[in-house]
């Protein structure tokens, strides 16, 4: 019989308590993680009811009861939630929990303006505007309260494989009445896209207020205004901030022409791991001497351009491709939240080496110059379980790059880097994979997740289907049998890529984390699995054979113990359905998957809905619709992610954030059911902190607790 897991509320004096009964205790507060010092996060709103209002239990706390007051008078004495429904209260009452004070809002969302960055137009004279995209939070100015860090997208972002110029990045610190405290901008010299800028907001240094840390490049303005200070080195090869790196067809053209020239120097080649003439890569009778002259480079140039990348695929157009930026210095740039002062900037590490050769861009039917090279990915993890790290990614269809680094409050100091090495082919311009690289290769996904996977105390890297150890080193990359009935069957190949990736306690039944995926390779053993977090060890999933895009875990099935999974395969027939944490199929059909929220009482979990034009909701899967967000756009296309989900305010539900449609301003809505459950603020897990400031980051990923949390979870309060 499933036993509920018990919490004793106030996480001072935590004790979790699983189906064996065994306690697991709290480390002490030495050893805990160093957290955020945050205010009471009271907020009101009127409701057709009376005055709901919900507020924050604090990490440290072990108090029993919380006073209410309106207007100076006693109302109520509340124990068991921290929240309270104030039937005779009004949009005039002031209202006090301790030392904070609000007055209502006057529906259940409040809206934070912004402030939209010009309209622009592109070299090639596109005109463009923008759109509020991803955010985070973290408390700039040290005064308790979150501020709200804004991503601005052009509306001609790409992604990596598309052709085109976008406008600039910009990114936008505000207050919650909407007042700009700085705005970075990111320069001509980095794409505008949902795998090019992963920002992380966090206070790493200790000192109370979070710093912006993010990808940078000559002409990036720091949100004083002043150029990014360039490294010595940099400037005396000759390089400046006024530089433009962003390529015409013409300039690809060039671009081609020198790599070309150079072709018989390459490294690979001289190695004797590529073919030793461009005319044995494209399959041609030997025509040139080499070194190639300008004129046969030219020539050659010329055949590839018009003959034999059209001839791969009919998407390759070389002579139209424009808005790359293929070289250039790469910078990391760290910023002071709350003025955006620029405070250290160094190289990006590792490099982008080429424009894709290397990266297997050009290897196969579509040529896609600075595709796989410039998938970035951040996130923040305590690798020594006791103060912040900022980890930043490259690459993961190929060669995979993470590095860690710890910030001192005036230098980055790297504290890892973990390379997969080069995934190498006998042909860059048609090839197959034959070696050259670690486990770590080809396995990550769009997104990635800091956990204690390994209950050691310290937070691990899961980097989709392979697991960093917190020194950096390869803890695991998952890997198991084809199916009979399938082209592989009977060989072992690795799980590889994918879209979607959650880590939480899935099964609290069994001990520790679970990792949920879906997988785009149709080759791979599994189009989505469940495994264990601390082996990576499969315990149940199925073979697809194509690209499952899309897969969720909840608690949508309450009377059904542990978080449900399920997945979606592209057309929509969901026939991947919904499994229990065990691996019982509980339906043929599946909620959605764009992202899921903590929104209702029972601690059951809720989905978004709403991609493109339409107008985002949550529902529930057995009550139907909850919110229907009138007014308000997701992000990223298809995606159809909120500008953020988070616990932000108010007791332990999370909060809803969206762009208006006009991007005017970020609507926060606020759940105003009334909750019986008392949890302290989730932005004081560890887990769910991190993977919150994560959250931004390629495709938007939820954030989970380190601990379970569905309707099973029962809460008791300190007596």
């Amino acid at each position: 019989m499933f036993n509920r897991i018990r919490l004793v509320a106030g996480l001072a004096a935590v004790l979790v308590l699983g189906p064996s009964g065994a306690a697991v205790a709290h480390p002490a507060p030495e050893q805990r993680p160093r957290m955020e010092r945050l205010d009471r996060g009271l907020v009101a709103a009127v409701t057709p009811d009376g005055v709901f209002l919900s507020w924050r239990l604090l990490d440290h706390e072990e108090r029993k009861a919380f006073r209410v007051l309106r207007d100076g008078r006693l109302i109520a004495t509340v124990t068991g939630s921290t929240n309270y429904l104030d039937r005779d209260g009004d949009a005039s009452s002031v209202y006090h929990v301790g030392n904070a004070a609000v007055r209502p809002w006057s529906q259940g969302w409040i809206d934070m303006p912004l402030q939209k960055p010009a309209d622009g137009v592109t070299p090639a004279g596109v005109a463009y505007t923008y759109r509020a995209n991803d955010m985070s939070v973290g408390d700039v100015d040290g005064d308790g309260a979150l501020e709200y860090v804004v991503k601005w997208d052009p509306t001609n972002q790409k992604d990596n494989s598309q052709v085109g110029y976008t406008g600039n990045v910009h990114v936008d610190t505000y207050e919650l009445d909407g007042t700009l405290k700085n705005r970075i901008d990111l320069g001509v010299n980095i794409r505008a896209g949902a795998h090019y800028t992963q920002f992380l907001v966090y206070d790493f240094d200790g000192d109370g207020k979070a710093e912006i840390m993010l990808k940078t490049a000559p002409g990036t303005r720091s949100g004083t205004g002043a150029y990014v200070t360039m490294p010595r080195g940099d400037l005396r090869a000759g390089f400046r901030n006024t530089d433009d790196y962003r390529l015409s067809p013409a300039g690809y053209y060039e671009h081609l022409v020198t790599t070309f020239r150079g072709w018989h120097a390459h490294p690979e080649v001289v190695a004797g791991r590529w073919p030793a003439t461009l005319e044995q890569a494209f399959g041609i009778e030997p025509r040139y001497a080499y070194p190639l002259s300008d004129a046969d480079a030219r020539a050659l140039t010329d055949y590839y351009m018009d003959v034999y990348a059209p001839s791969r695929s009919a998407n390759n157009k070389p002579r139209q491709f424009e808005g790359f930026i293929l070289s250039g210095p790469e910078y990391l740039s760290v910023f002071a939240g709350d003025t955006g002062r620029e405070l250290q900037t160094i190289h990006y590490q590792p490099g982008r080496t080429d424009d894709g050769l290397m990266w297997n861009d050009y290897a196969g039917g579509r040529i896609e110059p600075g595709n796989r090279g410039d998938r970035f990915l951040a996130t923040v993890a305590y690798l020594n379980g006791r103060r912040p790290s900022a980890v930043f990614a490259r690459g993961y269809y190929s060669r995979s790059t993470l590095v860690a680094y710890d910030w001192d409050g005036r230098r980055l100091h790297e504290r890892w880097f973990a390379d997969s090495g080069w995934v190498t082919v006998d042909n860059p311009f048609n090839g197959k994979v034959f070696g050259g690289a670690t486990e770590l290769a080809g396995q990550g996904f769009h997104s990635l997740s800091s956990a204690d996977v390994d209950n050691d105390g310290k937070q691990e890297i899961v980097y989709g289907s392979a697991t960093l150890d917190d020194d950096g080193s390869l803890l695991y990359s998952s890997a198991d049998v084809m199916p009979p009935g399938t082209p592989d069957a009977g060989t072992i190949r690795p799980l590889g890529h994918g879209d979607a990736m959650h880590v939480a306690d899935i099964d609290p039944a069994r001990p520790g984390l679970e990792i949920f995926t879906a997988h785009e390779n149709s080759r791979a053993p599994y189009g989505y699995a469940l495994r264990e977090a601390a082996t990576g060890k499969v315990i149940y999933g199925a073979f697809a054979g194509r690209d499952v895009g899309r897969g969720m875990v909840g608690d949508v099935v309450p009377e059904v113990p542990g978080l449900e999974t399920w997945a979606n395969v592209p057309d929509g027939s969901g026939v991947l359905g919904v499994r229990s944490a065990t691996g019982e199929t509980l339906s043929n059909t599946t909620p959605g998957t764009n992202m899921s929220i903590r929104w209702a009482a029972d601690m059951t979990t809720q989905i978004v809905t709403g991609s493109g034009d339409a107008t985002p909701m949550i529902t529930d899967w057995r009550r139907g619709t909850l919110l229907t967000a009138t007014g308000t756009l997701t992000n990223n296309s298809t995606k159809g992610n909120p500008a953020l989900v988070a616990d932000i305010f108010g007791d332990w539900r999370e909060e809803l954030l969206l762009r208006t449609t006009d991007s005017s301003a970020i609507r926060i809505y606020l759940s105003t059911e009334v909750t019986d459950r008392r949890l302290p603020t989730l932005l004081h897990d560890p887990q769910y902190r991190v993977e919150t400031a994560r959250q931004q980051t390629g495709y938007n990923q939820p954030a989970y607790p380190s601990f379970y949390l569905g309707s099973a979870l029962q809460i008791a309060v300190p007596q």
